[in-house]
């Protein structure tokens, strides 16, 4: 029985409010409306952007909503006016735009673009629209995707058609975290062959920085975390050396600088904290030294000495890993499927959608790098 037009009611773990646990409820979610696509969710990853939201950001305006931006499914039905993709496609929903339109899109110097939820919401992380409905309220849509449901809608320009052969429980980490960490070291940092790096965090995004390190040719890849467990596999991705920060006494900027004679040639900050962000420009070389900030936050300042850039230093930052989304994501998953991209290491746990809230613990508590949940059957 064909479901075009029809509202579908469906599954999804709802976050009523923050800081709470989410619920799994039965939503309503209409069809598809001019230029957006309607996608059964077959897999979605466990992001620390979802818990940032539901417990560090809280905006009083991003409540309800589905959270979930890491997910890939098939096409269920389309709108009027969709002509890229048919029911029946494998996709993933991307939380970045590209209309391919405006002056961003146009730019070969960023992949962001003017249109999409982060146009003019980018505190609250959901749009003000929404297909979702749930006991008679609206559910906002978290990063327009929220895949954290059986059935989401999509803008079109927020779709990634992909190879039809790829593991959707698999390439679905490529939505946010492993693209993330991996452009962050080879588009943003653009490190180079023999150089010396630092990666800061060994989540999953931290762990995707350290393959892209690795891939892009750097002799010397530093960890640097302050959970030892980690550095195992740390080592799968490409990292040549450990530090735990615990294990010093002097800040680790000093240590990176004497073991690397004056600094690294580059660093990545994968935390999402200021004060780790600092240590990560501070880590680097005089003169030339690159550190990029990817972990996601937008609570504090973050602050640091003139001088640290006055002597040559470069600061900035990086959103998805720099790839344009729609042209970047299929790249990646047949990087995947070639055998140059690793996914099947970063994924530790593997549940179903009514243990999201199990999954979030496990990431709280740092038991985890990535849990892929179970959605929908394929």
């Amino acid at each position: 029985m064909s479901l075009l037009g029809i509202v579908i009611k469906c599954k999804a773990a709802v976050a009523w409010e923050p800081n709470k646990p989410l619920v799994i409820e039965e939503i309503e979610v209409a069809p598809p409306q001019a230029n957006e696509v309607r996608i059964k969710i077959v897999a979605t990853g466990v992001c620390h952007t979802d818990l940032y939201h539901l417990f560090e950001g809280m905006h009083k305006d991003g409540f309800p909503a589905v959270l979930g931006h890491e997910g890939a499914g098939i096409v269920e039905s389309v709108g009027p006016g969709v002509i890229e993709f048919q029911p029946g496609d494998k996709v993933i929903p991307l939380f970045i735009y590209q209309c391919r339109e405006c002056r961003f899109c146009k730019s070969p110097k960023t992949n962001q673009c003017e249109k999409g939820w982060a146009a003019d919401r980018y505190d609250v992380m959901a749009s003000a629209e929404s297909r979702f409905t749930c006991k008679g309220k609206k559910i906002l849509q978290f990063m327009g995707t929220s895949t954290f449901s059986e059935y989401t809608v999509v803008n079109q320009m927020a779709v990634a058609k992909i190879d039809p052969t790829a593991p959707l429980d698999k390439v679905c980490l490529l939505g946010c975290g492993v693209c993330t960490g991996y452009g962050a070291a080879v588009n943003t940092a653009k490190v180079e062959p023999g150089s010396t790096c630092a990666v800061f965090g060994l989540g999953a995004v931290g762990l995707a920085a350290v393959m892209g390190c690795k891939a892009a040719g750097a002799k010397k890849i530093i960890a640097v975390d302050i959970n030892p467990e980690k550095f195992e596999k740390a080592k799968v991705f490409g990292a040549t050396d450990f530090l735990n920060p615990k294990d010093h006494s002097k800040p680790i900027s000093q240590v990176l600088s004497k073991m690397t004679n004056g600094g690294v040639d580059f660093s990545l900050e994968c935390v999402g904290n200021v004060g780790v962000m600092r240590s990560a420009l501070e880590s680097c070389v005089k003169g030339w030294g690159v550190s990029v900030l990817v972990g996601w936050t937008d609570l504090y300042d973050v602050a640091t000495r003139p001088i640290q850039l006055i002597a040559g230093r470069t600061w900035k930052g990086s959103l998805f890993g720099g790839f344009k989304s729609k042209d970047g994501v299929p790249q990646m998953v047949k990087a995947y499927l070639d055998k140059k991209v690793k996914l099947d290491e970063f994924v530790t746990h593997n549940m179903t959608l009514a243990q999201v809230n199990d999954a979030i613990e496990l990431m709280k508590h740092g038991e985890c790098i990535r849990t892929v949940l179970s959605v929908s059957p394929q």
